[in-house]
């Protein structure tokens, strides 16, 4: 009886909320555009998103800017967040035609720049394994493999949670339940990619040119393994980085590409030779 009771508060609570939301949204249309400007300054932001949302969208777009030309920026990005239209308050202003070519260059340069520098790091980690890929040149034709595969995984990962944020079905605050669900789903992707790789390999690989003591098996296994490390880490960083970027406030359009291939990069590259030189004891 009381979970009834409870079931038909909560129905009757949601009835009132829209039907008040409904009114609201009747009397806000009645008034002119200025009194809709000077409605929109003063009413709560949560208030103003639940009458704009029933409101068509290029009347709501066109609100917006007049609101943003009266000064109020940060009231205008709050509402756009939660309609929607932004995936984070600190987007540029404008739309990306409308905005400047130096405009956007100010916004990239500095991410693009930093990491190219940072990308270093997976030339000296190549570098200290020369001896390893000397050894067995096989490695070297898979290298490329591994980190595109964890670059790509983390990409798909990546673009459905900025994807989620967009559409409101997830914020930052459900990270650890976003993480649960892309490294049970990379788990899946991994073994499957490995599996087909390591086929490759011991199908289309020529074992005569292998150095003694060294044998397709145990490769393709050692090859697999780095596979499956690379892409459960690089899949699980794509479906966080957006979160992570939007609770520090910034851009997740800006940031999280260029970040998830330089980190996807130099980990693959580690992984990749930590994990082969571990499994067929070259070093």
């Amino acid at each position: 009886m009381a979970v009834m009771n409870a079931t038909m508060l909560e129905n009757q609570q949601n009835y009132v909320a829209a039907h008040e939301i409904e009114a609201a949204k009747n009397a806000f249309l009645i008034h002119s555009g200025e009194d809709r400007i000077r409605l929109l300054s003063v009413m709560p932001v949560a208030e103003a998103i639940g009458v704009l949302n029933c409101c068509p969208l290029g009347l709501v777009r066109k609100l917006l800017d007049d609101l943003a030309e009266t000064g109020d920026a940060i009231r205008v990005r709050k509402i756009a967040t939660g309609l929607g239209l932004i995936n984070s308050e600190v987007e540029p202003d404008g739309n990306y035609l409308a905005n400047s070519v130096m405009s956007h260059v100010r916004q990239r340069i500095g991410w693009i720049i930093g990491l190219a520098l940072l990308g270093v790091v997976s030339g000296l980690i190549i570098s200290h394994y020369e001896d390893s890929i000397s050894q067995l040149i096989l490695l070297a034709i898979y290298m490329p493999v591994v980190a595109a595969a964890g670059g790509n995984a983390g990409s798909q990962a990546a673009t459905l949670v900025v994807r989620a944020m967009a559409m409101n079905e997830v914020r930052p605050s459900h990270w650890l339940c976003v993480m649960w669900k892309e490294v049970r789903v990379a788990f899946v992707i991994a073994f499957a990619l490995a599996a087909v790789i390591m086929a490759r390999v011991m199908l289309f690989s020529d074992s005569s040119s292998l150095p003694y003591g060294f044998s397709l098996d145990d490769i393709a296994i050692a090859i697999g393994v780095a596979l499956i490390i690379q892409v459960i880490l690089s899949t699980t960083i794509g479906g966080v980085l957006p979160l992570i970027a939007t609770k520090f406030r910034l851009d997740p359009a800006v940031l999280v590409s260029p970040v998830l291939a330089s980190v996807v990069d130099i980990s693959g590259m580690a992984i990749y030779f930590m994990t082969v030189n571990a499994w067929l004891d070259l070093m």
